[in-house]
């Protein structure tokens, strides 16, 4: 019998912009980054792009897109910042999305809907 498991990624960050500037202020908590938008896209969007795969002497045989692997989704608040702010990242997860379209037909969750900004 084959079984089958699903990740599924729900990523999401609340809106960090001071309103009256429309920028994310400093926020000291978050060192050493500038703020936790930053801190979070350092330490799990971004490596998320480019996973390790090692073997039982931790020598790197692969590294993979996870967001290919995966279902997923992005609030549109973390998405539009990274769009901004982490040009290279979000990048990376439109192509994930584009290589799970081809390869299985479906979608790792942005659909032309979901990243109209």
């Amino acid at each position: 019998m084959k079984r089958y498991l699903c990740i599924h990624g729900h990523f999401y960050q609340p809106p960090r912009e001071n309103p009256w500037l429309e920028e994310v202020e400093l926020q000291d908590s978050a060192h050493p980054y500038h703020d936790w938008n930053e801190r979070i896209s350092a330490e799990c969007y971004l490596p998320n792009t480019a996973a390790r795969i090692a073997d039982h002497e931790n020598r790197i045989l692969d590294i993979v897109n996870n967001y290919t692997k995966i279902s997923f989704n992005f609030g549109p608040t973390l998405l539009s910042w990274m769009e901004r702010a982490q040009p290279e990242v979000y990048r990376k997860i439109l192509e994930a999305d584009q290589i799970s379209l081809r390869e299985r037909g479906a979608t790792g969750m942005l659909s032309p809907r979901s990243i109209i900004i």
